[in-house]
């Protein structure tokens, strides 16, 4: 078992695309990932199971030693994570740290957005949080002119059903993508705020005008985590570096390592855990 891996937690798959460039950008670190795929999807959920699921996940992770954890979930990021910064680390591991993955692609946002027009793309939670216009206000130091989001449903399935190249898939992200450029014609920077969304990301770029620039989370996730990392040199000291990945799911195993594999482009072998 690892000394002290990062934590990567979601409750599906999607967060394997953060992973995925975690791993191509800290290749010496290692991580463990965790979907919590028993209970998926949690964006339909209440604030308050989406905070109790993802306060079990955090706990978990740390019980196996991970000091630092990543929530690759926009829906568990937008109900649970500020709770859990404020109100449970500094009671259960207050030398541990949680992050999620809306500010890192708000401060992105922040500092490419050249009208201030932003479009958020996502699952029907994290739209209904309304986190990204929320944050966008709250970081962007007045920068922001309108933020409009579009809730994106069928995206997920679409994804998890390895029919990214449907006709389906290319219905769906047209008709969603028509939505949010009639919601705002002035829009520069679309966010797939959904982390299933990059493998969809042909579809997507077939609708949208080239003018405006859309963000992948994975890539913005792995530049800030490098940044903190620097920033709290006492941290980057307590995580081990052999360069491992391991998998573990609260599902079946085999059905993971098979949807899994869409995701990460190659083999993966994870094991089944209880919460």
């Amino acid at each position: 078992m690892c000394d002290s891996p990062i934590g990567v937690f979601d409750s599906g798959y999607g967060g394997l695309t953060v992973l995925k460039q975690l791993i191509k950008k800290l290749p010496q670190y290692d991580f463990l990932y965790l979907g919590d795929n028993a209970r998926t999807p949690y964006g339909t959920r209440s604030f308050r199971v989406v905070y109790e699921y993802t306060l079990e996940a955090v706990k978990y992770l740390f019980n196996q030693h991970c000091r630092l954890v990543i929530i690759a979930c926009n829906t568990a990021s937008a109900k649970a994570l500020r709770n859990i910064q404020q109100l449970d680390l500094p009671k259960i591991a207050p030398d541990r740290r949680v992050l999620g993955v809306i500010r890192p692609s708000v401060e992105k946002v922040s500092e490419i957005t050249k009208n201030g027009h932003i479009g958020v793309l996502g699952t029907p939670g994290t739209v209904i949080s309304g986190s990204y216009p929320i944050e966008l206000e709250k970081w962007s130091e007045g920068k922001m002119k309108s933020t409009v989001q579009e809730a994106c449903p069928m995206w997920v399935p679409l994804v998890e059903n390895n029919e990214i190249d449907s006709e389906g898939a290319a219905f769906f992200v047209h008709k969603h993508i028509q939505n949010i450029l009639q919601k705002d014609d002035e829009l520069d920077t679309l966010i797939l705020g959904c982390t299933h969304y990059p493998l969809l990301i042909n579809q997507i770029r077939k609708f949208v005008p080239r003018h405006i620039q859309i963000l992948e989370q994975g890539q913005i996730v792995a530049e800030k985590l490098i940044d903190y990392l620097e920033r709290h040199p006492e941290m980057k000291s307590r995580l081990s570096t052999g360069g491992s990945v391991r998998f573990q799911t609260t599902e079946s195993a085999d059905n993971f390592n098979e949807k899994a594999e869409v995701f990460m482009e190659q083999k993966v072998e994870a094991e089944t855990v209880h919460l």
